[in-house]
């Protein structure tokens, strides 16, 4: 694997038998780093480094392969095809010293350690980092240029931005200009999609190691071969420019901050600047495929042959049946997914095409406060050597850390490689339809029912909608429960109107046949602070009743249609699940509630629905706009 390439001087300064000061502690390493001869290679001090911090993390189970290519250092290796990489980036105006490409996970782990504050080995393993000032995304810097190539296909609004061209080059001008002012930058070259024919290929450009580690555990890896012919393939790399260890201009018109997220679609270029949070650089990654995927394989083609992108979980069961969970965060979409006895296609992001679906990620970007492995097993084994700790908090001596520490933040989350999953479906992508769509939300007003079935119409109508609550505690100033609407269930990340993602969805689902169900992993018997949310134990019978095939079983008489959201919900327990669970008047009473109150609530949350819609319903069917709640 290429690791570093230096120009000819750098190379000369750096080359085998130089001598260096005697070995120095570095940040962050767990343990006393024990002294050893001056005389030794940067290949050497890199090993024996790496070594001593690994000493105390967890590696029990590895095999010698694995340890070894974890400790790959093949520093200098670089090769014609690091020869071509030096020149493509130099067309980019880009003139440093040092580029570390596609390096192993131990170069970037010693990167981070000597280079990043708040860098350290815990002791799983996993290199934890600290992202700044941001640790979240920040959607109202995102900004698209408004190009004629794509004007009349962007959504532009509250979601969508505008922003001018010549801004966009101002940025992308002060993006260059400080990641040359750096003695050494990262690139990462990978692939949004697992699909061949769909693909996207994608180069980031970094000054922080911890970037790099993130993007090659969450873009889909490509082979030496593909690598060899990345910039020169049929299709041109989109570039990320991340220098977000730098401002952008607030002085720069369409700038509101000093954070910018910004896309051009023409270029074929993304810049970011006043942002270290990695998740921009993802989602950013989603952002373009929410604009490609919908024109492939032709921009003509009917809505049920064109390319879906979804933010959704998927897995697949021992007869191919597909899966997909649609939900935003904090509606257990990853934790749902990750189930034992089906294999994980994915955790986040998706492409539903004509052939099947496909991740469009190679890792996973999971929420970690309150992870414990009773909870998620899967999760929580993947924390290991490799893995990105992103504002989590640990002791300094032991490395151990505390995942219910919230005082960096709430947002703590990891990155890790797909195969870190036992199940995982690699390569990660399958050529059968979705069987089962499930919508997923977290309803904290306590209305609606922990599963129903829906009718076409109603999956389109609550898709558009994508409700879900947030609760005291989520976000600064939240004190009661808040309804929250994002359209698709991504709204921050769609290019073109809600309604065409919708319409391809509705066409998928005609062809294809699949069953619906919205899925209430939120309150019961209340609302927020009165009620106790479904448990995740209810929750998970549910899913795997829709799995098994026993709710696709019940006849007609065994549902009952709720009153005021006109959602089907069994009239009897299924599994384990107690009929009062799932049958919301029914847990409100036995909580010793009035059903008038459960009434006045429910009243409350479908005004909520109606109003929201408002914006969508114009270019919905009348059967659309019907399948929502009646008051």
């Amino acid at each position: 694997m290429l690791s570093r390439l230096a120009r000819p001087a750098a190379a000369a300064r750096l080359g085998a038998g130089s001598r260096l000061q005697p070995l120095a502690p570095l940040p962050g390493a767990l343990g006393r780093p024990q002294r050893h001869a001056s005389s030794i290679t940067r290949q050497d001090k890199v090993k024996v480094q790496l070594m001593q911090q690994l000493r105390t993390a967890e590696l029990k189970g590895w095999s010698a392969d694995e340890v070894k290519a974890a400790l790959s250092m093949e520093i200098g290796s670089a090769g014609v095809n690091g020869k071509d990489v030096m020149s493509q980036v130099n067309e980019l105006s880009l003139d440093v010293d040092e580029i570390f490409y596609n390096s192993p996970p131990g170069v970037l782990y010693e990167q981070a350690l000597r280079y990043e504050d708040g860098s350290a080995i815990v002791s799983s393993g996993a290199l934890a980092v600290k992202s700044g000032k941001k640790t979240g995304r920040s959607p109202l810097d995102k900004r698209i240029v408004f190009e004629e190539s794509s004007a009349d296909d962007v959504w532009w609004g509250k979601v969508n931005i505008k922003l001018e061209y010549k801004s966009f080059l101002t940025n992308r001008e002060r993006a260059v200009d400080y990641l040359n002012t750096r003695k050494r930058l990262y690139i990462v070259d990978g692939y949004g999609g697992w699909d061949e024919d769909y693909r996207v290929p994608v180069r980031v450009i970094t000054s922080r190691a911890y970037h790099a580690l993130f993007m090659q555990n969450m873009l889909v890896p490509p082979t030496q071969q593909e690598l060899a012919n990345f910039e020169t393939g049929k299709v041109k790399p989109f570039v990320i420019f991340n220098a977000g260890v730098f401002p952008c201009n607030r002085q720069t018109e369409g700038m509101t901050s000093s954070a910018s997220v910004a896309v051009s679609f023409k270029r074929r270029e993304m810049v970011i600047l006043g942002t270290q949070y990695a998740g921009e650089m993802k989602k950013g990654v989603f952002t373009i495929m929410n604009y490609l995927m919908p024109l492939m394989p032709e921009r003509n083609l009917p809505p049920a042959e064109r390319a879906l992108p979804l933010h959704a979980s998927a897995n697949i069961g021992k007869d191919n049946d597909v899966s997909i969970f649609f939900g935003l965060s904090g509606t257990g979409k990853t934790t749902l997914s990750a189930d034992p006895k089906r294999d994980l296609i994915g955790d986040d992001e998706h492409v539903w095409h004509a052939k099947g679906v496909f991740n469009i990620e190679g890792g996973c970007y999971a929420k970690t406060v309150g992870l414990s492995h009773d909870k998620e097993p899967e999760i929580y084994d993947a924390i290991r050597f490799g893995s990105v700790l992103e504002n989590v908090v640990f002791d300094d001596s032991t490395g151990h850390v505390d995942y219910d520490d919230t005082s960096i933040t709430e947002n703590t989350r990891v990155a890790y490689p797909l195969k870190y999953i036992p199940n995982a479906r690699i390569p990660a992508k399958v050529e059968h339809h979705p069987k089962q769509i499930i919508l997923l939300t977290c309803d904290a007003f306590g209305i609606l029912p922990p599963i129903s079935k829906l009718t076409p119409d109603q999956v389109m109508y609550h898709f558009i909608s994508g409700y879900t609550a947030k609760v005291a505690g989520t976000e600064e100033g939240v004190k009661e429960p808040e309804a929250t609407f994002s359209a698709c269930f991504g709204a921050p990340f769609l290019v073109w109107h809600p309604s065409v993602y919708a319409d391809m969805l509705a066409a998928k689902l005609v062809k294809h046949g699949a069953d619906a169900y919205l899925v209430n992993t939120g309150w019961v018997g209340g609302a927020y602070g009165v009620g106790k949310r479904c448990s995740l134990k209810y929750t998970r019978q549910l899913i795997d009743a829709i799995h098994d095939g026993s709710l696709a079983k019940l006849p007609e008489s065994e549902w009952e249609e709720m009153p005021i959201f006109g959602l089907k919900m069994p009239k009897n327990a299924i599994k384990d699940v107690p009929k009062e669970i799932l049958r919301p008047h029914e847990a409100w009473v036995r909580a010793g509630q009035t059903p008038e109150a459960f009434q006045k609530q429910a009243a409350q949350l479908a005004s909520l629905f109606k109003k929201n819609f408002v914006d969508f319903s114009d270019r919905c069917s009348p059967a659309v706009r019907a399948a929502g709640p009646k008051m």
